[in-house]
């Protein structure tokens, strides 16, 4: 469409404000109705963690509503608390008796934030300052979790006081792994570790300025960009078209897919055209777990590239399985790297995973106990691997994700004998897992004979 046809109507200036750069968060509640609003509600306690982002509000309830049920109010402060005022803490959960107050608690929907900015419209012009963080506040009932605990307490000590003298316990001792810079890494990053760094960190009291209140006012001034600071600005934004368009365009993810095969958060297009095949290749692979070769040819982001060149290197990326391909484990499993849930190095997942992908060129359904019984693997890691290739059927076997395709072996027949040759060697390692676990005693014997000898104790 020529310009002449779709004509500016108006040019509004736009202005970037860096003073709450740093200290600007945006506070969504997504569980609330959105009639309901907050704005003038009665925040009686607020507190943040700085390290890790997080904020705690408590809102006051109206116990003198018609609509507020103070029975059920002072049962849930007594479940909290409990009964015995020489038991109470020493910061109870409700101070008034009954449960007066909600509590929200925050967590973060979004990791990168980088894209996003609050902009304000005023006199024809648009302020905009970057966030910080965006933050989702769900209520939370942490009173529920106090009267477990509280039980729990009161169980233990009543069990120390009918105990006449202390049993003996067993105690194992057992001795800290080194763990080299990428199982630190690893660990890091897994959930327990997470969640105990934000338990450690103490709350922070802080103060809860309303909407109408002079501080308040004063901060909202920050959202505007003063006249010092708009010198600068013309020329930080002097950009032909192109390149603010390429400015916009993330270089490192996209929250949209790349086709409808390709799952969400996968690299964009823009940074796999800049990739080598062999990497662009392994990244289609990697995200979309199996697919066809046509259908890897419609990935690729340049078209124009030679069938018999992608044919050349789709083997030093993946691996064929009855006509489509899936990426090769050790790119899964890079060395040095472990499993999600319980830290399986590299090298027993590649061997699983070979095992696994290896079967499936031999038949169409598999079943994980098997798997985990001749790969020696637990069962959250056997899910993982199996999740990557497979699905889940109605009668809990598993089978690939795609069926088998015939055509690509019948067409491409020089690599289908390569990769059925590569399978083969393999098959010698395969069958001597199989062969230990028939030579292993069978679980269900072990438990007989503990049972047995628990019988002629008895």
């Amino acid at each position: 469409m020529e310009d002449e046809d779709d004509p500016v109507i108006e040019e509004i200036p736009v202005y970037l404000s860096k003073t709450l750069a740093e200290n600007l968060y945006l506070l969504q509640y997504p569980v609330k109705a959105s009639s309901a609003t907050f704005d003038d509600g009665q925040v009686v306690n607020s507190c943040v963690k700085p390290i890790n982002q997080q904020i705690k509000v408590d809102y006051a309830l109206n116990t003198a509503s018609k609509n507020y049920d103070s029975f059920k109010g002072e049962q849930f402060a007594i479940a909290a608390d409990g009964k015995d005022k020489d038991r109470q803490q020493q910061k109870p959960t409700f101070r008034s008796g009954t449960m007066d107050k909600q509590s929200f608690l925050s967590s973060k929907p979004i990791e990168d934030v980088n894209r996003y900015m609050l902009c304000v419209l005023q006199d024809r012009e648009i302020h905009g300052t970057a966030l910080k963080g965006i933050i989702s506040m769900r209520q939370v009932f942490s009173y529920f979790d106090k009267q477990d605990k509280r039980t729990k307490a009161e169980e233990k000590a009543e069990q120390d006081a009918d105990a006449d003298e202390e049993e003996l316990k067993q105690v194992t001792v057992k001795f800290a792994r080194t763990e080299n810079e990428k199982v630190r890494k690893a660990r890091e990053k897994s959930f327990n570790y997470i969640a105990k760094m934000e338990s450690e960190e103490p709350w922070c009291e802080t103060f809860w300025h309303t909407k109408n209140s002079t501080a308040a006012e004063l901060e909202r001034q920050k959202l505007y960009c003063g006249g010092s600071t708009r010198s600068g600005i013309d020329g930080a934004l002097n950009v032909t078209s192109d390149e603010y368009l390429g400015m916009l365009i993330s270089k490192e993810k996209t929250d949209r897919n790349i086709d409808s095969m390709l799952p969400s958060r996968v690299i964009s297009m823009h940074k796999l055209k800049q990739m080598p095949l062999i990497d662009q290749i392994k990244n289609i692979l990697k995200d979309a777990k199996v697919l066809t070769f046509q259908q890897i040819i419609d990935l690729l982001p340049d078209r124009s590239v030679a069938t018999e060149k992608v044919l050349r290197t789709l083997p030093m990326a993946g691996v064929l399985i009855r006509g489509n391909w899936v990426v090769q484990s050790d790119i899964i499993y890079p060395e040095g790297s472990v499993s999600r849930t319980n830290g399986v190095p590299a090298e027993q997942m590649c061997k699983a995973r070979d095992y696994i992908l290896y079967r499936y060129t031999q038949c169409d359904t598999l079943e994980r106990h098997q798997l985990a019984l001749i790969t020696q693997l637990p069962t959250e890691e056997i899910h993982e691997i199996l999740n990557s290739v497979a699905k889940l059927n109605s009668d809990r076997s598993w089978s690939l994700l795609l069926p088998p395709n015939e055509d690509f072996s019948t067409n491409e027949l020089e690599i289908s004998d390569r990769q059925n040759a590569f399978w083969a060697a393999q098959a010698d390692n395969f069958n001597d897992m199989e062969k230990c676990t028939k030579r292993s005693p069978k679980k269900s014997t072990r438990s007989d004979s503990k049972y047995d000898v628990k019988m002629s104790n008895g």
